[in-house]
């Protein structure tokens, strides 16, 4: 069966089904970043077709896009193709605040929610590449606090809802934390008890990464190490490993370690002041109305401003960043770990996190919240989805690609086999209201793709 891409995993967990009422919102050409934005371009490509685009067939891109915002679907959109190191297409398009009408632009600053989840990772091999873990130490050699956690099997018979709880086997591996088969929660939804729970203990708003590990200890899993897949805490707990192998605090370790190496200079845990205006609103429908609204509650917590340094970076979902800086971070996965002369990874090990981690027998198995299946065709790596077999899953891009997507609609992927990189920059919580748009995009980029020789 086709497979949901990263984006729809992550919107689906708080999926809206209610179409939108139109509403007009002007899309345009890309608007050049005001003078202050610092992250510099990747090239531009002579012309489409000088990296085998057909320009024709590329514009039903942005005139699919461009409904997109005119539906009212989104309040704005960034969208960058790039092939070969060379921007094809860099659109915008409505507005990054309704109610300021102030129209999205290049440099537009976006929450990227679980899209920090594969920066968190490559942060992880930095550290695994200087020889400070291994794939399969357990994890409780390194947070100790984990050696008592059980795992719940179902609840009583009495129907008092207490959990039955029975010891795990062994500790989750490395590799089960950077795969989400380690049999964490997440606390995203509150359908499974174990998720309940994580809402309940506010793991996730902890005060330091420290409490936030103290909390998950008195958790029990979902299923015994290494027997299932589900979308989990393991990234933030990953952030804390991260803070604890490097003997740095994670957002100090990413910014000298990736962020400036890769002159990713908008990516952060905050906005700063003198970044503010560039930071775009974030929408979620109301049901009564039909119309996205300004959004001020996610997963049931309240919307953090992102205009202060937080206690506890979330490794899993907390960075912002704008849309040329995390092009620049997938170029450099599409180059095998260097970008513009720097070396973040060796190619084995960007190799390695795109290599699929589920093992055999869990491949056919559902997460259990949101109904993605990963199977022979698609799996997932360390920290990335991998498509093994595309056009088995029912999709045009590139066997090996990589990708992932976050809860406000933004995604991207990496597709090593035609050297292309697509980010995709919205606001939306809760869906996109309609067709999904990581699939769309990667439908309309590929039929365009005609001289993939070039």
């Amino acid at each position: 069966m086709l497979l949901r891409q990263g984006a729809r995993l992550t919107a689906a967990l708080t999926a809206i089904s209610l179409a939108l009422a139109p509403v007009q919102v002007s899309a345009q050409t890309a608007r050049k970043p005001a003078a202050s934005a610092s992250a510099p371009a990747l090239s531009r490509a002579a012309s489409p077709e000088s990296v085998g685009f057909d320009s024709a067939r590329l514009a039903k891109l942005d005139t699919y896009m461009q409904g997109v915002v005119a539906e009212g679907r989104v309040a704005g959109m960034t969208t960058l193709l790039a092939r070969h190191g060379k921007v094809v297409s860099f659109k915008t398009y409505g507005k990054k605040s309704l109610a300021a009408g102030t129209p999205m632009t290049e440099d537009t600053i976006f929450r990227i929610y679980s899209m920090t989840k594969p920066i968190t990772g490559v942060a992880m091999m930095i550290l695994f590449e200087e020889g400070k873990w291994r794939l399969d130490d357990p994890v409780t050699r390194y947070i100790p606090e984990f050696k008592n956690l059980q795992v719940m099997t179902g609840v009583d018979e009495e129907g008092n809802g207490t959990p039955v709880l029975v010891p795990m086997k062994r500790p989750p591996t490395m590799r089960e934390i950077m795969s989400h088969t380690a049999g964490f929660g997440y606390g995203l939804q509150d359908k499974h008890p174990v998720d309940k729970i994580f809402r309940e203990k506010r793991a996730l708003g902890a005060g330091t990464l420290q409490d936030m590990i103290n909390t998950t200890a008195t958790i029990p899993l979902v299923y015994q190490p290494g027997e299932s897949w589900r979308y989990s805490i393991s990234v933030d707990i990953q952030g804390y490993l991260v803070e604890k192998l490097s003997g740095k605090p994670l957002a100090q370790f990413m910014d000298e370690r990736i962020f400036k190496p890769l002159k990713m200079n908008d990516t952060a845990f905050y906005v700063p002041a003198d970044k503010k205006a560039r930071f775009s609103a974030v929408y979620a429908l109301n049901r009564e109305t039909r119309k996205i609204e300004e959004a001020d509650i996610i997963f049931g917590n309240p919307l953090p401003t992102y205009l202060i340094p937080p206690t506890a970076p979330s490794g899993g979902g907390g960075l912002v960043g704008t849309t040329m800086d995390y092009a620049r971070f997938a170029q450099m996965i599409a180059n095998k770990g260097a970008l513009d002369g720097v070396r973040i990874l060796s190619p084995a090990s960007v190799e390695l996190m795109g290599t699929n981690a589920i093992p055999r027998n869990v491949l056919v198995n559902s997460n259990g919240t949101s109904g993605l299946r990963f199977n022979e065709a698609v799996g997932f790596g360390l920290d990335f989805m991998v498509v093994n077999d595309p056009r088995r899953a029912g999709t045009l891009e590139g066997q090996g690609s990589m990708s992932w997507g976050g809860a406000a609609g933004t995604w991207f992927w990496v597709d090593p086999t035609n050297d292309v990189v697509f980010v995709g920059m919205i606001q939306r919580l809760g869906g996109t209201g309609g067709d999904d748009l990581g699939q769309m995009s990667r439908t309309l980029t590929y039929q365009a793709l005609v001289h993939p020789e070039k």
